[in-house]
């Protein structure tokens, strides 16, 4: 569809055939237009106008980001520009956090004063401790977590105060710095053991293992190869641009609500099984499995659709996702530590079997950032109901950089999406005796 003389120019010729009319829209960015232009294509002056339907968000571009690149037809993702593998292999956690946040790599003096404001704030409020003791035995640690985030908000009034730069930043700092201690105390709450306490002279991820783990003594130290593994694995899932959580806490920030609501609105939506429980699904379903002599009849089942292989293909990557062969090399050095997990030679033959099978090649299936992950945290000790909780500590990172991000965006309004109505015209209230 075009019209006349529209060759060679930035824009999109479009034809109503409904009336005739042309109409002409900007192309901004390469191959985005706004669909505020499409209003102006209406039948009669006081139509409402055209709208574009988009059934979750799929094909609808809410922002102009500069936090996180995905391009899932090369299997590429970078934070602020920096590919996730370097990132990975060369950088820490909270390396990559200050990346994420400030839009910089940071100078060793800068990272110094990041990690020491991080881990100043690692203590939490006793009244927040009563209050998690004070779920049940069996709460699921990331209900429990949810909670806690939604009730900082109310000892930090001057959060609300969200125009204000450095109100702001010290938020983030609060957050980053506390979401390790809130999920060790949910685990400890959960197995019924002491609150640990964190100790400032650990690494981040070496305070949270201790958090976690420590028995009775003060000489426990987390095995540096764990250590390093659970960082990486915070660096990969640290941001993932505009995914169902990011997306919810940009939704609920557009209200100016104080960032730790939103973030516990993100984490409600992380906390869905089709977002954040994935890895849970992998090991239900190695498991499922059994044996390397049951995959063939498992993956047979899958074509007939009868079964549905978890941990393989994505919704924004149609190669091999980045991440996944990133952690498949950490898994190797976990396992060297824990033993070897029983459940990877089924994994590891699930995917050379898939890999090799023109079924799953053509569509796309491809071993994701799930796959691996759950093998490795089961074998470090964590129980699924942790899984999601290991995924919001490093993203509240991204979220944070994307709440920022949409704070000091001047084309950012309160969300309000469209409908398409489909219910009934206006008719009459009929009396409850009329009513058949």
């Amino acid at each position: 569809m075009g019209a006349n003389g529209s060759e060679g120019k930035n824009s999109l010729s479009i034809r109503d055939n409904r009336t005739g009319r042309d109409y002409e829209v900007e192309i901004l960015d390469g191959d985005v237009i706004r669909a505020m232009d499409l209003r102006q294509i209406r039948v009669n002056d006081g139509d409402f106008g055209m709208m574009a339907y988009d059934p979750a968000f799929t094909n609808t571009a809410s922002t102009r980001s500069s936090v996180t690149f995905i391009d899932g037809e090369r299997g590429i993702l970078r934070y602020r520009g920096y590919p996730i593998e370097q990132l990975a292999e060369r950088s820490t956690h909270l390396e990559v956090a200050y990346l994420l946040l400030k839009g910089e790599l940071p100078t060793q003096s800068e990272l110094d004063d990041f990690v020491h404001d991080v881990t100043f704030h690692t203590y939490v409020h006793e009244n927040i401790t009563e209050m998690l003791a004070g779920f049940r035995y069996d709460a699921h640690a990331m209900g429990m977590m949810i909670s806690a985030v939604a009730a900082l908000s109310t000892f930090y009034p001057e959060a609300k105060d969200i125009q204000d730069p450095a109100a702001r930043w010290q938020q983030i700092i609060r957050i980053v710095g506390k979401m390790p201690t809130l999920a060790a105390y949910a685990y400890r709450h959960h197995r019924g053991l002491p609150y640990v306490y964190p100790e400032n002279e650990l690494s981040y991820t070496a305070n949270f293992l201790n958090m976690l783990f420590r028995i009775g003594t003060r000489d426990y130290r987390p095995s540096p190869v764990l250590e390093k593994a659970l960082d990486i694995l915070f660096i990969l899932h640290a941001d993932h641009e505009q995914n169902c959580s990011t997306s919810t806490m940009r939704v609920v920030a557009s209200s100016n609500a104080d960032p730790y609501s939103a973030m516990a609105g993100a984490m409600a939506a992380l906390y869905g099984p089709l977002h954040g429980g994935a890895n849970e699904a992998v090991l239900r379903m190695l498991n499922r499995i059994g044996s390397v002599d049951q995959i063939p009849a498992f993956l047979e089942g899958v074509k007939r659709k009868e079964e549905r292989l978890m941990g393989f293909g994505h919704r924004v990557y149609k190669a091999y996702d980045p991440r996944a062969s990133i952690i498949k090399r950490t898994a190797d050095e976990v396992f060297e530590v824990t033993g070897r997990n029983p459940l990877l030679d089924i994994a590891l033959e699930l995917e050379r079997i898939a890999l090799s099978e023109d079924y799953f090649v053509e569509r796309n299936l491809y071993p994701n950032v799930d796959f691996y992950s759950g093998i490795i945290y089961q074998a470090m000790g964590f129980p699924v109901e942790m899984f999601p909780v290991l995924f919001a500590i490093p993203r509240s990172v991204g979220w944070l950089a994307q709440w920022q991000e949409l704070l000091e965006d001047p084309e950012q309004r309160i969300a309000r999406p469209r409908q398409v109505f489909v219910g009934p015209d206006a008719r009459d209230f009929v009396p409850m005796g009329d009513r058949g």
